[in-house]
């Protein structure tokens, strides 16, 4: 007797109480036409009255659809878990596809079993698409997930997207912003802690942080992996620091700012008061980046944003097989207190350009200092055919 209390109802259960078939309560719980609004309001009635609600792997297989989103991240787990990239970018994923129940799927993965992850994915119809992130140089992501008749979103750059649907962010613009403020407070030694070479956004800020350098006039400083990790950031600034004062970088631009925050108390366990003697500037715009002392300067990149766009751009493919691909409003660099005059100079004023450079695209005087800039509309652009070699 307790055993048949505690069985779960089922589906004939409902169909016996209201009076109907089997297949009439599924035609009711799907919102298929067919069924009189009288005989549809007494099943779900029987449904709330026994507790009963459809099984969700039933429900997508019914539709020929897994009800679920694949991210498979090659990295260490430790590396992914303190990342604050990716748990924005997962509440963003996430805020699209749980209103209607569907699942996201994911795998960490080391690059041995990186295609076997997407292989799995595939062969169990596990996922109706996947999300590639952290795009590599000559990444066989794209061609894989074809080959697989996998549906598949590039997240970041669209130069290696091979065809597929990107959803980009410019990362430039923030870094340029950030050398200009620095040359502009008289800073002439600035060092750059590089994220992983084997990612092509890490590249990318590197790059557009020696060309900021080279457009001032002046020889790119020194740059040390920093690996997007607190570790590494702490060991490369530990390296920065370590010569004479009048040979060491007065300023220090980091990849993210999980390395910029570990730098930061590097520097203060070394004696260096911030921002009188060094400058530090992140990226990211994590949520502790405002309370660090002293509030780190960072660029903000919508990382919530990026998934939300990211999820609903894979939609459209598992729907129709293509989709235009989007690009973000760029990141913006927020100039707060850990940026400072160098050490000795006296500053030029701000310019009008390296003010709207700092503060981003779309926003008011001030704005980026304090409430947050304001965001630029998405733009879609027709997917083109990429490159094959990136």
């Amino acid at each position: 007797m307790a055993a048949a209390r505690e069985r779960r109802p089922t589906i004939a259960d409902v169909a016996k109480l209201a009076g109907v078939s089997p297949s009439a309560v599924s035609f009711a719980l799907n919102g298929r036409p067919g069924l009189a609004e009288a005989t549809k309001a007494r099943i779900l009635d029987a449904a709330a009255e026994l507790g009963w609600r459809p099984s969700r792997p039933a429900q997508a297989l019914s539709r020929g659809r897994a009800g679920a989103v694949g991210l498979v991240l090659t990295r260490e787990t430790d590396a992914v878990g303190a990342d604050p990239f990716f748990p924005a970018f997962i509440a963003g994923v996430e805020s699209v596809i749980s209103p209607r129940g569907d699942s996201l799927v994911l795998h960490v993965t080391d690059p041995g079993n990186e295609a076997a992850a997407y292989h799995r994915l595939s062969a169990d119809r596990r996922v109706d698409g996947v999300l590639l992130t952290d795009m590599r140089v000559d990444d066989p992501r794209p061609e894989l997930t074809k080959g697989l008749g996998l549906p598949a979103v590039v997240v970041g750059d669209p130069d290696c997207a091979q065809g597929l649907c990107a959803v980009s962010l410019d990362d430039r613009p923030a870094f340029a912003a950030a050398v200009r403020r620095l040359v502009e407070l008289g800073h002439r030694r600035i060092a750059h802690v590089a994220g992983p070479r084997e990612f092509r956004h890490a590249r990318r800020r590197q790059e557009s942080w020696e060309q900021a350098v080279r457009a001032a006039g002046l020889t790119p400083g020194p740059v040390l992996p920093g690996g997007f990790t607190a570790d590494g950031g702490a060991a490369a600034t530990r390296e920065l620091l370590a010569p004479p004062a009048g040979e060491r970088p007065t300023a220090i631009v980091y990849a993210n700012d999980l390395s910029a925050t570990a730098g930061l108390a590097v520097a203060h366990r070394l004696g260096l008061s911030v921002p009188e003697e060094l400058s530090v500037v992140g990226y990211d715009d994590t949520p502790l980046a405002a309370y660090t002392h002293p509030p780190l300067a960072s660029a903000r990149a919508d990382a919530l944003g990026w998934g939300a766009a990211a999820a609903r751009a894979l939609d459209e493919v598992v729907a129709s097989g293509r989709a235009d691909d989007v690009e973000l409003a760029p990141a913006e660099l927020l100039s707060r207190d850990s940026m400072g005059p160098a050490p000795g100079s006296a500053p030029r004023p701000e310019s009008a350009t390296t003010a709207d450079a700092a503060r981003g695209p779309g926003t008011e005087a001030g704005a980026a200092q304090s409430t947050g800039p304001a965001r630029k509309p998405v733009q879609t652009r027709p997917t083109t055919p990429r490159s094959e070699s990136c």
